[in-house]
């Protein structure tokens, strides 16, 4: 088994980290500040900074990095070709599907602002490198102190239109599909996400009914309904992967019962 280079400790891969050592796999981790990282260096995990000697050549690269200004990409572009990765599964995002209504692995990207032109970029210079590569363009990411819930526990609205529909993954549904890719032969790029795209709302209106809370009636009003549905089964078809989470509502029950128990 290769060891595995996380590029990039967040919400996602401080889990994916997790899970890795269960399965006995070297983890090796390049961040900025190695002492922000102590719990994880003593389960196991190899923090180093941005030096391609503190970290084992031919291994799997986690990219998780977003999009950097036009000038500080080369720099991270040339450490990335230092460590000689053999294979890189970078996550990207549905964000490079633009204003696309309906996307599913078919679907064309669509540089319809800056950010969705530099994740489009990045990709094709990843796709065009000397390793595998493997992108999953994940939807909107939610967990454990993150999420509309969260939003709703401190009596806030969601940050976003009410009546947008919204596809999302649950964090461990996702680094499930991230440690799947990392030891696949899969290539490509793919949407991900759950079973249950809906608008905002009604994710909103069902925690504030579990919760207690009082939302402002507007919410409550008949909205119209637009903004981006994900059909992201094929990448978990092809990795074997089935999520534990298929619908909102079973991935904020299990998000609550992890924060309660972390209090």
């Amino acid at each position: 088994m290769p060891p595995v280079i996380l590029l990039g400790l967040g919400f996602t891969t401080r889990r994916l980290a997790r899970r890795l050592l269960l399965r006995r796999s070297e983890v090796f981790a390049v961040v900025r500040n190695s002492g922000r990282f102590r719990d994880l260096a003593a389960l196991g995990v190899c923090t180093g900074g941005f030096d391609p000697r503190e970290h084992p050549p031919d291994a799997v690269l986690i990219h998780t990095i977003p999009p950097l200004p036009d000038a500080e990409s080369p720099t991270l572009r040339e450490f990335i070709t230092q460590l000689k990765p053999r294979r890189i599964v970078y996550i990207s995002s549905t964000g490079v599907y633009g204003g696309q209504s309906v996307v599913d692995e078919d679907t064309p990207v669509l540089a319809s602002d800056e950010k969705a032109r530099v994740r489009i970029e990045d990709e094709i210079w990843l796709r065009e490198g000397s390793w595998e590569s493997l992108m999953v363009r994940p939807a909107a990411i939610y967990g454990p102190g993150r999420g509309v819930h969260i939003r709703i526990k401190e009596r806030r609205l969601p940050r976003s239109e009410p009546g947008a529909v919204t596809s999302r993954i649950h964090v461990d549904d996702l680094a499930a599909v991230i440690e799947a890719g990392a030891f696949s032969s899969l290539t490509g790029a793919w949407p991900l996400a759950d079973d249950y795209p809906c608008a905002t709302a009604e994710v909103a209106e069902w925690c504030a009914g579990i919760m207690g809370v009082d939302l402002n009636s507007q919410w409550k009003e008949k909205i119209p309904v637009w903004g981006r549905r994900v059909d992201g089964r094929k990448i978990r078809e092809l990795l074997g992967v089935e999520i534990l989470y298929p619908k909102f509502d079973s991935g904020t029950l299990a998000c609550l019962a992890e924060e309660r128990a972390a209090v």
